[in-house]
Order: C-alpha cells, then sequence, then structure tokens
C-alpha cells in the first residue's frame, strides 16, 4: 500500500519506519525536504538508517498516497494538510493521530477544542471528501508501532463515518500488531479519546513513564 506520513517528529518516524517495515511503499511528508534533512544530527541519522522512506513535501507526499497519515502537532494539524492539498486527500483514508494540546500555560497542557467537538471532527468538517479515521491518539510513539513491548493486550480506538475507511486502517493496526481495536462509531466519538488526554498525562506522571495503556474489559 501506497502510504504518506504527514509530519517528521517522533510519531511521524515511528509510523513512518514501521509502515516501511512492513512492506509498504511510504513517504514521508514535510514543508521542506532538504532543510528538513539537514536540520539535526538525529534526523540525518534516522534517514540513513530508513532508506525505504523518502522524504518528500507534504503535497507530493499525498498526491501518491492510498492512505495519508496525520502525525503533525495538533495545533498545526489543518495548516499541515491545506498544504498537502484538499484535492491531494479527496476520497482517501485520512488517519489522524494528532492531538489538540494547547501549550499556552505550559505543562500539562489543556485542550485547544473539547466537549462538543473535536480536532478528528474538525479534520472531517475542513476535508469533507476525505475519509477521516481517528486511532492511536491515546498511546506514545512507541506503543502506536509495537504494542507487543507491553506485556499484556490492551485496548486501541477507532472513530470515523466511513465503514471501509475504518477496516482499512484496522487492518494496518492489525499489521503492526494490536489486537484489540475497539470501534467507537463515526467521527464525534474522537471527542471520548480526545479528552482521556488529561487522564493519560496525569496517568504518564504517577507512572513516571509513557509506556502504558488502558484495556477495555468487557
Amino acid at each position: 500500500m501506497r502510504i504518506a506520513v504527514l509530519g517528521t517528529g517522533m510519531v511521524g518516524r515511528a509510523l513512518a519506519g514501521r509502515l516501511a517495515e512492513l512492506g509498504h511503499d511510504l513517504r514521508m511528508g514535510t514543508r521542506d525536504p532538504e532543510r528538513t534533512r539537514t536540520r539535526d544530527e538525529g534526523f540525518a541519522e534516522w534517514v540513513a538508517d530508513h532508506p525505504a522512506v523518502r522524504l518528500a513535501t507534504f503535497a507530493h507526499a499525498a498526491v501518491a498516497a492510498d492512505v495519508v497519515v496525520n502525525a503533525s502537532g495538533g495545533g498545526v494539524t489543518v495548516e499541515v494538510l491545506t498544504a498537502a492539498g484538499a484535492g491531494n486527500l479527496a476520497g482517501k483514508v485520512l488517519v489522524d493521530v494528532s492531538n489538540p494540546f494547547d501549550f499556552s500555560e505550559g505543562f500539562p497542557p489543556g485542550l485547544f477544542v473539547k466537549d462538543s467537538d473535536s480536532l478528528g471532527e474538525q479534520v472531517q468538517r475542513a476535508f469533507p471528501e476525505a475519509r477521516v479515521v481517528k486511532t492511536l491518539n491515546t498511546l506514545n510513539a512507541d506503543l502506536m508501532v509495537h504494542p507487543d513491548h507491553l506485556p499484556a493486550e490492551s485496548t486501541v480506538f477507532l472513530s470515523g463515518d466511513d465503514a471501509a475507511a475504518k477496516e482499512t486502517v484496522a487492518g494496518l493496526l492489525r499489521e503492526m500488531g494490536h489486537t484489540d481495536i475497539l470501534d467507537l462509531g463515526d467521527i464525534s466519538t474522537a471527542r471520548g479519546t480526545e479528552m482521556y488526554l488529561p487522564l493519560w498525562l496525569r496517568a504518564m506522571g504517577a507512572l513516571g513513564t509513557a509506556a502504558f495503556n488502558i484495556k477495555v474489559v468487557r
């Protein structure tokens, strides 16, 4: 499958690297590929270690993809997807793993949208022809792609209006090792997973690690 991962931070690197490892055709989208290659030694080393992942502009990555993954920060998500191009997203599965963190008052962050709306819904409204699926936003980057790093099965969630798009995403999740996938319903259910993040942050502080997840026992 041809996949574009938009964003070159920790989450983008984890997803692009793992999906390429699984045999998918990967492009990683960024504003300026040449500047990204040279911006820091650590990223240059990551690129060298992942030769199958090709860097491209947001638009060039998205136009060639069957599935587009938004791994940008929540505060710039709509900006990044606009740069990718509405036409390049139309009809495609758009996986949104971002969170609406608001760091304006420091850490821990609040949320810039909640209760009656979600970032996932904002993305769907901004790009109505895309098939938006919210998932993986309740996990740290390592567990997104290697859930087996935990000693027990845990739960990952799906939200979206398009059943076929959710099944495509569920297939990718299963490839990465997720075995308990809970479909919450339409895209408005992304409010629940996004509003879980304040609890996630407090749990991380209490545990002293981000290497944890929850299990819905039923």
